[in-house]
């Protein structure tokens, strides 16, 4: 019996096979055709069908139109004049007094920035006596044909014969300028690694422009500069 069913189901696997073909056509036995003269045939009074022109207050429809410039995060659309800004930079106490200046500004339209200041080294002279003494100095360092500068700050009346971002520099040209007749030079450390800041203003508008006016005191007498 089994091997029957077997022989039965392998002959009835073979008809519709040669049925789903269109193999039995010519004993009218196959699959309705679905091709295109068949459905031509199907249609009911093709001649009927008119294309109408668009009546009246109809309009073609027209593409989108896209906006001229893409919306900023907030919606609003960027202004063309906006340029980027910073100054700096700055020290701890300079950020301070900067942040209180800006709190009036729109928010998000400034930024402290932070950074590492590597500290400064300088090979220095002083302090003198008096003005005397440092002008008399001066004449000298001129005789040997060393450059120098006032060192500044509290390192007055003193004078700067080089100032290096590392101590080893600094080191370097002490070793330098003894063999021109220096002695009386030695290498201090001017300035101690810090933290700095830069303020930075990405999109200065024309209406945000008169309100830069409020940082001016707190800008210590750093100018803006373009963000590139």
């Amino acid at each position: 019996m089994l091997r029957l069913a077997v022989i039965l189901l392998l002959l009835a696997n073979a008809g519709y096979r040669a049925w789903s073909q269109g193999l039995l056509r010519p004993w009218g036995l196959a699959p309705e055709a679905q091709t295109e003269p068949q459905r031509m045939h199907q249609q009911i009074r093709p001649e009927t069908l008119q294309i109408l022109p668009p009546g009246p207050g109809t309009t073609a429809p027209t593409p989108t139109a896209q906006p001229v410039a893409a919306s900023t995060a907030s919606g609003q659309t960027p202004d063309a004049s906006a340029e980027c800004l910073r100054a700096g930079v700055f020290d701890e106490q300079q950020a301070d007094a900067l942040r209180t200046a800006a709190a009036g500004l729109p928010s998000g339209s400034w930024t402290l920035e932070p950074s590492l200041m590597p500290g400064r080294w300088m090979v220095y002279m002083g302090r003198f006596d008096d003005q005397d003494a440092l002008d008399k100095k001066r004449t000298e360092l001129r005789a040997r044909k060393v450059d120098f500068d006032r060192a500044g700050g509290p390192w007055e009346p003193g004078l700067s014969l080089g100032r290096f971002s590392s101590e080893e520099a600094a080191r370097r040209e002490l070793q330098n300028l003894s063999s021109k007749g220096v002695r009386s030079a030695r290498v201090i450390r001017e300035r101690p690694e810090s933290i700095g800041y830069t303020l930075r203003l990405p999109a200065v508008t024309d209406a945000l422009r008169p309100q830069l006016a409020a940082l001016r005191s707190a800008l210590a007498g750093k100018t803006w500069r373009n963000c590139d």
